[in-house]
C-alpha cells in the first residue's frame, strides 16, 4: 500500500485536495524530494517552503501540503498551518501502526549514537524504521512518524529538547513502548536553572509512554531515583537499568581500549558477556548496554544484538576513527565534530587520551585537541569553557587548537606549552593544524554544530591538507 493517499489526508486534515494522488514518502526539504513524495511546505524563520513547492514538483513530488495561496504546478492540500498538519500527520502515522513497537531515546549525551546502535540491532531482527540524522524536534519527530511504514515491526525515534514542555509534546505523538534516558548532564543551561530542572525535562519522555511500557535508565546517575519515580508515576510497568552499579540489569564490568576499539565486559541477565565495539570510550560501552536493554524489552534476541553491535558502522561526526595518510606516515583522526556539550566533550577528551596512549606503545603520537564553542550554556558558559583546560591537563593532552569566542577561555587557561593556535572560526584553524600534525599524532575535533567543525574534518581528509607540512 502507499504511505498516504489523498483521500486519507483529506479526512485527517479536514481539507480538500486539488487532485487525486498517492504518496510513498514525506519530505520537508525540496532538495531531498524523491519521486512520489508528499512535500510539506513549512515556513521557518529563515526559509519558507512555499517558495520551493515548484522545485519539489520538478523533482517528482506527488503533491504538496501548503498554507499559502498560490498557483502551484501540481496537486495541493491547503491547510491553516503546515506545521500543525505535519504534527497531525505524525500522530496519525503512529496511531495506525498498531503492531509497531516504538522506542524513544533521549538524553543530554549519546541519544543519536544509541539510536543508531539500537536501529542496527533491530533492523537485523525485523523491519525497522529509524529517525534520520537528528530529526528529534517539533518537526523531526512528526516527520519521522509520518514516514512510518504501515508494516514496521520496530521504530526508533530520537527525541531532543532545550525547553521545558518540548519533550512532553513529542512523546505524546510518538507513544513509545520503551523510553530510554542515556544520561543527563549540563546541556541547555541557558534555558534551565540547574541540573535537576534538566532531569525533570528529560523525564517528560515518560508522559507519552504506552500503557505497560518500559523505562531504560542509567543506574549510576545521581538522579536515578528521580528518573525511576517519574517513570513509575507515568505508568511504566518495567524499569530496566544499565551501568556499573551493583544490581544493574545490564551491568558494565569493564571497558578497555584495545586496538582502536573498546572491549566490553558485562553481565546481562546474570550472565557474563564480552564483545568489542568499533568506538572508543566508556560512554559508548554504556550506550551499547542501553541499546541492548531496549532491544530485549521489545522482544529482540540479546545474543544477536551483540553480534550486530560488533559490526556496526560509526556515524560521521560522532566518534568515527580514521587513519589519514601523510607523505611521511599517517595520523589518527577522531571525528566528534557533530555537536558538543560539557559532558560529551569530557567523554571525547577521555577517548583522545585513550587512543593516544595506544599510539605511544609504538613510541609515537601526541594527543591534539581541536575544539570549538559549546552553545546554550547560559551565564556559566565562560567558566565551563575555561574548566576544559583542567580536563585537558588531567588527560595529558599535548596540543590545543581552539576557535570561537567562548572556547578562547579554555585556550587562555591552558598551559602555554599546550597552546597551539586560536582562531575566530573553524576554517581559520585548518592551515595551522595541518602544518602541526606529525605522523602518529591523534587528533580529536569537537564543537557545537553551529561551529561547523566538520569543515576541519573534511579538509584534513583531503590530500592537500593531510600532506601539509
Amino acid at each position: 500500500m502507499p504511505l498516504w493517499t489523498s483521500a486519507e489526508l483529506e479526512k485527517l486534515l479536514q481539507a480538500k485536495a486539488t487532485g487525486r494522488f498517492v504518496a510513498d514518502g514525506v519530505s520537508i526539504d525540496s532538495r531531498a524530494v524523491k519521486p512520489g513524495d508528499l512535500f510539506v511546505a513549512l515556513a521557518g524563520p529563515s526559509h519558507d517552503g512555499h517558495d520551493f513547492v515548484a522545485k519539489a514538483f520538478e523533482s517528482g513530488a506527488a503533491a504538496a501540503l501548503v498554507h499559502k495561496a498560490g498557483a502551484y504546478p501540481g496537486p495541493v492540500i491547503a491547510v491553516a498551518d503546515t506545521q500543525a498538519a505535519l504534527t497531525a500527520l505524525g500522530a496519525a502515522g503512529r496511531a495506525r501502526a498498531k503492531l509497531t513497537r516504538v522506542i524513544g531515546v533521549t538524553g543530554s549525551v549519546g541519544k543519536t549514537g544509541t539510536k543508531e546502535m539500537l536501529g542496527a540491532i533491530l533492523s537485523a531482527q525485523g523491519t525497522t524504521h529509524i529517525s534520520q540524522g537528528s530529526h528529534n524536534n517539533h518537526w523531526g519527530v512528526p516527520l519521522t512518524l509520518a514516514r512510518l511504514p504501515r508494516d514496521s515491526v520496530y521504530a526508533v525515534q530520537e527525541m531532543g529538547m532545550n525547553h521545558e514542555g518540548e519533550l512532553a509534546a513529542l512523546t505524546r505523538i510518538a507513544r513509545p513502548e520503551v523510553a530510554i534516558i542515556t544520561t543527563v548532564g549540563p546541556a541547555h543551561l541557558e534555558h534551565f536553572h540547574d541540573l535537576a530542572a534538566i532531569v525533570a525535562a528529560k523525564c517528560e519522555i515518560f508522559e507519552g509512554l504506552a500503557e505497560g511500557g518500559t523505562a531504560v535508565l542509567p543506574a549510576d546517575h545521581a538522579y536515578f531515583g528521580t528518573m525511576e519515580a517519574a517513570a513509575k508515576a507515568a505508568g511504566a510497568s518495567n524499569i530496566m537499568t544499565f551501568g556499573a552499579a551493583e544490581g544493574a540489569d545490564l551491568r558494565l564490568v569493564s571497558a578497555k581500549v584495545v586496538a582502536m576499539q573498546t572491549l566490553v565486559e558485562a553481565e546481562i541477565g546474570g550472565g557474563a558477556v564480552e564483545y568489542t565495539l568499533p568506538f572508543i570510550g566508556l560512554h559508548w560501552a554504556m550506550n551499547s548496554l542501553a541499546a541492548i536493554g531496549a532491544a530485549i524489552a521489545v522482544g529482540a534476541d540479546a545474543a544477536q544484538a551483540i553480534e550486530t553491535l560488533e559490526a556496526i558502522r560509526v556515524p560521521d561526526g560522532r566518534g568515527a576513527i580514521t587513519e589519514v595518510a601523510k607523505d611521511d606516515g599517517a595520523f589518527v583522526l577522531i571525528d566528534e565534530s557533530y555537536n558538543a556539550n560539557p559532558q560529551s566533550l569530557e567523554a571525547a577528551i577521555d577517548a583522545l587520551s585513550a587512543v593516544a596512549v595506544m599510539r605511544q606503545v609504538y613510541g609515537t603520537g601526541r594527543a591534539i585537541a581541536v575544539l570549538g564553542d559549546m552553545f546554550e550554556l547560559g551565564p556559566t558558559s565562560r567558566a565551563l569553557h575555561a574548566s576544559v583546560a583542567n580536563q585537558l591537563k588531567a588527560k595529558d593532552v599535548d596540543r590545543l587548537f581552539t576557535c570561537g569566542e567562548l572556547m578562547e577561555c579554555a585556550y587562555l587557561a591552558a598551559p602555554e606549552a599546550m597552546r597551539a593556535a586560536h582562531a575566530a572560526d573553524a576554517v581559520a584553524l585548518i592551515a595551522p593544524l595541518a602544518a602541526e600534525i606529525r605522523p602518529g599524532d591523534v587528533v580529536m575535533i569537537k564543537g557545537s554544530h553551529g561551529m561547523r567543525m566538520d569543515r576541519i574534518v573534511a579538509a584534513l581528509k583531503t590530500p592537500a591538507s593531510s600532506n601539509a607540512s
